[in-house]
C-alpha cells in the first residue's frame, strides 16, 4: 500500500514543495507515496471564512479555531488510523527513530500551526500529537511538515536507489555520520585519508565508526552520553 500523506494548511499551494523533485518525486510519480494538501479555510462556516480568533484571556496575536480545524481533521480522517501530527514548537523533538516508525504506517495527517497556535481544545479531542523539529519558531507549520515528509519518504522502501544508504547515516546508529570523501585525491592540498584507499575494508570500517564517534562526541554530547548508556545497558 502506498504511503499517504494529507497535510491541513491555510496554504496548500506550499506543497508538495520541493517535494516534488528528485527522488522524492520521482518516488510520487511511480506512486510510492501520494500528497493530498487540504485547505483549513473550507471548513469555516460564515461568509468570510473565518478561520482564528482572539485568544482567551487576552493577549496578542489570534489562534486557530477548534470548530474549524477539527472539521477538516474528521473530513481527512474519516475511517482512518493513520497518526494525526500537529508540527508544533512545544512538540517532542523529531528522531530518526520515531521517523521510521512513521514511515512503517500507511501514511500521516499533519495540521499545519499557523499565528499564535491552534485551540488546546481540538488538540485533545482529536488527540493530535505535537511534533517539533528544533528549539526555534516558524512563522507557520508548513516548512516543518515538508521536512517531516522529507524524512519519511526518503526512507520508504525503493525510494532511494540503494535501501542501505539511509542505515549508514547520522542519528541511525545513535551517532553523527563519518566524514566522506572522493575523487580527486588531492584538493587544495588537502588529501583524502590513506585508510580510504588502503582497500582494507576491515580498517576502513573501524576507522569509520572511530570518526562517528569522535564528531558524536565534539558536537552532540548529549548524543555520544545517550549512546554510551543504551550500549552499556
Amino acid at each position: 500500500m502506498a504511503f499517504r500523506a494529507s497535510v491541513l494548511t491555510l496554504y496548500p499551494e506550499m506543497f508538495p514543495g520541493h517535494l516534488g523533485f528528485s527522488l522524492a518525486g520521482k518516488a510520487m510519480e511511480r506512486g510510492q507515496w501520494s500528497l493530498d494538501a487540504v485547505q483549513i479555510r473550507d471548513f469555516a462556516t460564515d461568509k468570510h471564512r473565518t478561520v482564528d480568533d482572539t485568544p482567551a484571556g487576552g493577549g496578542a496575536g489570534m489562534v486557530l479555531k477548534a470548530d474549524v480545524l477539527a472539521r477538516a481533521i474528521d473530513s481527512a480522517s474519516e475511517n482512518d488510523t493513520r497518526p494525526r501530527l500537529l508540527m508544533s514548537p512545544r512538540g517532542r523533538p523529531l528522531t530518526q527513530e520515531r521517523v521510521r516508525a512513521l514511515a512503517a504506517g500507511d501514511g500521516v495527517i499533519i495540521v499545519c500551526g499557523r499565528f499564535e497556535g491552534v485551540d488546546q481544545r481540538v488538540i485533545e479531542a482529536r488527540g493530535l500529537e505535537e511534533v517539533s523539529i528544533g528549539d526555534y519558531v516558524l512563522s507557520g507549520g508548513e516548512p516543518a511538515a515538508l521536512i517531516l515528509l522529507d524524512a519519511i519518504i526518503r526512507i520508504l522502501p525503493g525510494v532511494m536507489g540503494n535501501d542501505l544508504s539511509g542505515l549508514h547515516e547520522s542519528f541511525e546508529g545513535g551517532l553523527l555520520e563519518h566524514p566522506h570523501y572522493t575523487r580527486p585525491q588531492m584538493w587544495e592540498g588537502r588529501e583524502i585519508p590513506s585508510i580510504l584507499t588502503s582497500g582494507n575494508h576491515g580498517a576502513i570500517e573501524k576507522w569509520r565508526q572511530e570518526e562517528a564517534v569522535r564528531l558524536t562526541r565534539e558536537r552532540r554530547p548529549d548524543l555520544f552520553e545517550r549512546a554510551k548508556t543504551e550500549k552499556s545497558g
